[in-house]
C-alpha cells in the first residue's frame, strides 16, 4: 500500500523527516568527497600533475559497494518481499540504465563547470521528473507544485547566467560542454523517475533494500562492461597506483554513496520518486556551501540570489507536500 502523502500521519511525517535527515547527512559528506576527487591535482613528480577523469570508474565502485551494502540489508534487517518478484526485471534493466546515465553525465560535468554549478544544475531535478512522471508514470500533480517548480527555474537560470563581458570564447564552450551534460542528467533523472512510477505501482511494489540491490547490479554490468571496452579499467588502475592516497578517498565516497542511496530508495517507494528528488535536490544547498567554505569556490551576487529563489521554492514545496 502507497504511503498517503495528501493526509500524513505523524508517523509517516517522522518517517519521511528521518530519511531525509539521512540524505543530508550521508550527501553532505558524498559531495565533500566527490569534490575532493574528482577536482584535486595529484602530483607525479615536482613539475608534472594530474587530474583524476576516471568517472566511469568511480561510478562502477560506487556500484559495487552499493550493491554489496543492499545485500546485508537484505539479510540482515530488510528481508525480501513476496510482491519483489512481481516487478519485470526489464524495468530495473531500463531503470538502472537511466540512473547510471545520469550519474555519469553529472560527474563528468564537473571537468568543464564549478561544483556549485553542477549542484544548482541538478537541482532542476524535479523538473523531468515531474514531467515524465505526468507523462509516462500517469502521476498528476497540483497547480501550486507547478509554481514552486516555476521558482526553482527561475532561480536555476539566475544562478547559470553569464553576463556578455564574461569568460572568453575558450572558457565559454568549455561551460558549454558541462552544461549539455547537465541537461542530458537531467533528462536520464526524470525517465529513472517515470519508470520507478510504474515499479511501485500496485501490488508489485518492491522494498527499498530489494530496489536498491537490482539497480545496481544492472549499473555494475552496464558500468564495467564500459570500462572493459574503453581501456579505462587499466588506466584507472594505473592512477591508483601512482596515486594511492585516492583509494582512502574513493572508498569513503562510495560508503557514504551506499548510506545515502538506502534512504533514497526507502523515500523512492514509500513517497514516490518527485518527494525524493525534493529531499535530495534539497541537501544540495548546504553542499553549495560546504563547496564555497572548504575549496573556495565564490558565487556571485546573482548566483547567491539564484540559489536563494531555488531552495525557497524547494522549502515551499516541502512544507506544502
Amino acid at each position: 500500500m502507497t504511503t498517503d502523502l495528501k493526509h500524513p500521519s505523524n508517523k509517516t511525517r517522522l518517517k519521511f523527516i528521518g530519511n531525509a535527515l539521512g540524505v543530508f547527512v550521508c550527501f553532505f559528506f558524498y559531495g565533500i568527497l566527490q569534490e575532493a576527487i574528482t577536482k584535486g591535482t595529484y602530483t607525479i613528480d615536482e613539475e608534472t600533475t594530474e587530474k583524476f577523469v576516471y568517472t566511469l570508474s568511480l561510478v562502477c565502485v560506487q556500484c559495487v559497494v552499493n550493491y554489496f551494502y543492499a545485500e546485508i540489508l537484505l539479510k540482515t534487517w530488510q528481508k525480501p518481499k513476496s510482491t519483489d518478484a512481481k516487478v519485470e526485471v526489464k524495468l530495473y534493466g531500463v531503470c538502472s540504465l537511466t540512473y547510471l546515465l545520469a550519474m555519469v553525465s553529472s560527474n563528468m560535468a564537473l571537468q568543464w563547470v564549478p561544483y556549485p554549478t553542477q549542484v544548482i544544475g541538478k537541482s532542476c531535478k524535479p523538473i523531468p521528473v515531474m514531467i515524465l512522471g505526468v507523462l509516462l508514470g500517469g502521476r498528476s500533480y497540483s497547480l501550486r507544485k507547478y509554481l514552486f517548480v516555476l521558482l526553482i527555474v527561475l532561480g536555476v537560470a539566475l544562478f547559470m547566467y553569464k553576463p556578455r563581458n564574461s569568460p572568453s570564447s575558450l572558457v565559454a564552450n568549455a561551460t558549454m560542454t558541462g552544461e549539455l551534460l547537465l541537461i542530458m542528467s537531467l533528462s536520464m533523472d526524470g525517465l529513472t523517475g517515470a519508470v520507478q512510477e510504474r515499479m511501485r505501482h500496485g501490488s508489485q511494489r518492491p522494498n527499498s533494500a530489494t530496489m536498491m540491490k537490482m539497480m545496481n547490479l544492472f549499473s555494475i554490468v552496464y558500468s564495467f562492461s564500459a570500462i572493459l571496452l574503453t581501456g579505462e579499467i587499466f588506466t584507472f588502475s594505473q592512477f591508483c597506483v601512482r596515486h594511492p592516497e585516492v583509494l582512502w578517498k574513493i572508498f569513503s565516497f562510495s560508503v557514504m554513496s551506499a548510506l545515502g542511496q538506502f534512504f533514497i530508495y526507502v523515500l523512492v517507494t514509500d513517497f514516490g520518486p518527485l518527494p525524493c528528488s525534493i529531499v535530495t535536490t534539497t541537501r544540495k544547498f548546504f553542499t553549495v556551501l560546504a563547496s564555497v567554505i572548504f575549496f573556495g569556490n565564490v558565487l556571485s551576487e546573482t548566483q547567491w540570489l539564484g540559489a536563494l529563489l531555488v531552495f525557497v521554492g524547494l522549502g515551499l514545496d516541502s512544507v506544502y507536500m
